[in-house]
């Protein structure tokens, strides 16, 4: 019982869906993260919600490798399009990836009827214990079950594993220093700004002041001065009293720049590029780009692969699904400017590995009717497959012609380039006379010797 009362708990996708859980962690710089404060600090809560929006918003669908080349599995599994019957798609994924981010650990409920999958529930990861049996196979311990549940009951998607460990690493927990100096930077802001003003300071007046007069005289000047609503207000002063200001404002006292490395902070901890927080860091449009880029390479990427794995596992259940597997869409995230994508299109119609209605596809334009707009080209000549060998007979050819111009017999000349023996009409080479002199009924009469 004493165990339970000073058990030690991390911040957890149950807290972020207000489950009813007061736990807290105290840090170093005095503040308390638990479920409230952290999704209070505008970089955590923005953090969170661009990668779980961005990645369940991306289309899934379930593919079977066959021959070496990837094919739409179907028919698909229903759950894959709608995991949770009660709640979409997107806000199923979302709540995987949140659980994901926060606790290091996403578990995942499998409902059957008759050895089908029917439904998935996300759990509350606090409510789940994990360990192995005697025979090494994780069993998992959930609130509100009667029995041990194995792995065809729940599927567990960690993040961050430790050598040894089964569960994955709580972000929050790991970096509560980190967290925790970012709630205190905004709770300092919020009573700098809420209770200084540029007129706080020492009132001081000439004599003396009985407590009773100089409480009046604070309140006074409080009233009218003291709080954001009253600042900049005109201060009027009598009896001798004079006013120096006391504070300092937010440049001198480096509050903005703290906040922005509080920002920084976050951004590095769940592997975002600083200016999707909103850090302007004065980068180009072309370093935005890359950085854009190489986000969806490094931060989400590694999530999606995360959450492909897990998946799949439940798809391969299906009968016939030996080879299949679940696949995020990445490509939308990836999608490069229009002139960029024309050449990529170009080089890859030219280079024989896209189609016209491949390209067509990727464009989400309608396909052509035509059997040689889904037939690939080959490069250097930019023809069908199937006559790709005009090329090398053109060559062939012009090797015949250079022979038999310098004398060789044609028929040997055909014979050695395995080229078939062709008649000859008998017109003379034009070379020799122009085509304007000779008479198509009797082309061989301008060579006639007169009198023969």
């Amino acid at each position: 019982m004493l165990d339970k009362l000073f058990e030690r708990r991390a911040l957890s996708f149950q807290s972020v869906f207000a489950s009813g859980d007061s736990f807290q962690i105290g840090s170093n710089s005095g503040t308390i993260v638990n479920q409230d404060t952290a999704f209070q600090v505008n970089a955590i809560y923005s953090a969170i919600s661009l990668i779980s929006q961005t990645i369940s918003s991306l289309p899934v669908d379930a593919y079977v490798r066959r021959d070496g080349s990837r094919r739409p599995f179907r028919p698909a599994p229903e759950w894959v399009q709608q995991p949770d019957v009660d709640t979409t798609k997107e806000a199923f994924y979302g709540s995987v990836i949140v659980s994901l981010l926060l606790d290091g650990n996403a578990f995942i409920r499998i409902f059957r009827q008759q050895g089908r999958i029917v439904n998935l529930n996300v759990l509350n990861p606090s409510h789940v214990q994990i360990k192995r049996n005697g025979i090494g196979r994780v069993t998992f311990t959930v609130e509100g079950e009667d029995r041990p549940l194995t792995s065809e009951d729940i599927l567990h998607i960690p993040d961050i594993v430790k050598p040894g460990a089964i569960r994955g690493v709580s972000r929050t927990e790991a970096l509560k220093e980190n967290f925790g100096l970012a709630i205190a930077l905004q709770n300092y802001s919020a009573k700098f700004f809420g209770q200084g003003t540029n007129t706080s300071g020492v009132l001081e007046y000439p004599g003396n002041l009985t407590a009773e007069q100089a409480a009046q005289l604070q309140e006074a000047f409080d009233a009218r001065h003291r709080g954001w609503k009253h600042s900049h207000k005109t201060a009027v002063l009598s009896g001798g009293a004079t006013y120096k200001p006391t504070s300092v404002n937010p440049q001198d006292s480096q509050l903005l720049e703290a906040r922005n490395h509080a920002v920084a902070d976050v951004a590095r901890a769940f592997s975002i590029p600083p200016h999707l927080l909103g850090l302007d860091q004065g980068m180009s449009y072309a370093s935005v780009e890359q950085n854009n880029l190489a986000w969806v390479t490094h931060g989400l990427r590694p999530i999606v692969s995360k959450l492909e794995g897990g998946f799949s596992k439940l798809v391969r259940m299906s009968p016939g699904a030996e080879n299949a597997f679940i696949k995020w869409n990445l490509d939308g995230l990836l999608r490069a400017d229009y002139n960029t994508r024309l050449s990529g299109y170009s080089t890859g119609l030219q280079s024989g590995f896209f189609t016209i209605n491949d390209i067509r596809r990727f464009e989400d334009l309608a396909p052509i009717d035509d059997p040689s707009a889904n037939t690939v080209r080959v490069p250097l000549q930019n023809v069908n497959v199937e006559n790709a060998t005009i090329s090398s007979e053109m060559q062939k050819v012009k090797m015949a012609r250079d022979l038999v111009m310098v004398g060789f017999e044609p028929e040997s000349v055909l014979e050695a380039l395995g080229l078939p023996s062709m008649d000859h009409t008998g017109v003379p080479s034009v070379q020799l006379q122009g085509l304007q002199n000779l008479n198509p009924e009797n082309p061989s009469e301008a060579y006639d010797v007169e009198g023969e």
